[in-house]
């Protein structure tokens, strides 16, 4: 019988790990930059009765994501990639979010979309930051750059990045924009690679229990306030959303983005209501 292989990329902790934890009936590859968290990742998975294996690869460098789909093709069938990897603001400056986020997302799912056929699914995990960014601030037309010419690409989304005042702020601009991006790539794909029978779908998760989401905390823990129930969402509670999305059985959710922040990007006006104000 064949093998069916979920890929998925930032495995290693939080969210992704999460949702390897919900893929019982597939041989499961989780990648990422750190080999020791990945190995302690797997140890994890195989106590949970999950068939894993670790795989180490750098989203933001091509050869490197192509290594990567090769080896996941050599165990089986691809018919599930979740590309979780990603930076936050606190972790890197402005060309390297967008490498990471913005690039990443591109090399991934051109790279596996080659290895892969009818019936499977590319999951790629945005944030509710791609909803952040006033219209007029988005760089939309920058966007096609990312598949012909990715210097110009940089330079366009980095310089829009530059209006914020500090470093963080810019920071911060950058990584909206990256994750815009990745919302609207996901899209873009879906109509590419749709008749190929390759579903594509983003999620976008809010403010997550994490070490990333707790180092993002001082700055976008102004949210919670907006979210439904005033908290955090949990790994686990990602992980199942991230799962469910890429279930088979989900075959028609294409070509759209899962907002999944407990409400936070909606939530002030429905307050705003509520309080009669």
């Amino acid at each position: 019988m064949d093998t069916k292989v979920c890929v998925i990329t930032g495995g290693g902790s939080g969210m992704g790990l999460a949702a390897a934890k919900f893929m019982t009936r597939k041989k499961v590859v989780i990648s990422g930059r750190t080999v020791s968290k990945l190995e302690n990742a797997v140890a994890e998975l195989k106590k949970a009765g999950i068939d894993a294996v670790a795989h180490a690869c750098d989203t933001s460098d091509r050869n490197s994501v192509k290594e990567l789909a090769a080896f996941a093709a050599s165990l089986g069938t691809i018919t599930t990639v979740i590309n979780s990897a990603g930076m936050s603001p606190t972790m890197a400056g402005p060309e390297k979010l967008l490498r990471v986020n913005a690039l990443g997302t591109v090399y991934m799912n051109e790279e596996f979309s080659k290895l892969m056929g009818q019936g499977s699914v590319i999951e790629d995990i945005a944030s509710n930051s791609a909803y952040s960014l006033p219209k007029i601030l988005i760089p939309k037309k920058a966007y096609p750059l990312a598949m012909t010419n990715e210097d110009e690409f940089l330079k366009k989304t980095i310089k829009r990045a530059s209006i914020a005042k500090d470093e963080y702020g810019k920071a911060g601009f950058a990584y909206a924009i990256s994750k815009n991006f990745v919302v609207w790539y996901a899209q873009y794909s879906a109509f590419k690679l749709g008749p190929k029978g390759i579903r594509v779908v983003s999620l976008s998760p809010g403010l997550i229990d994490t070490g990333m989401g707790d180092a993002e905390k001082e700055h976008g823990g102004y949210l919670l306030k907006f979210a439904a129930e005033h908290r955090m969402g949990t790994p686990e509670e990602l992980g199942f959303a991230i799962a469910s999305v890429a279930d088979e059985r989900n075959g028609y959710l294409a070509g759209v983005d899962v907002l999944t922040d407990g409400g936070a990007t909606y939530g002030k006006d429905f307050l705003k209501l509520l309080s009669g104000k």
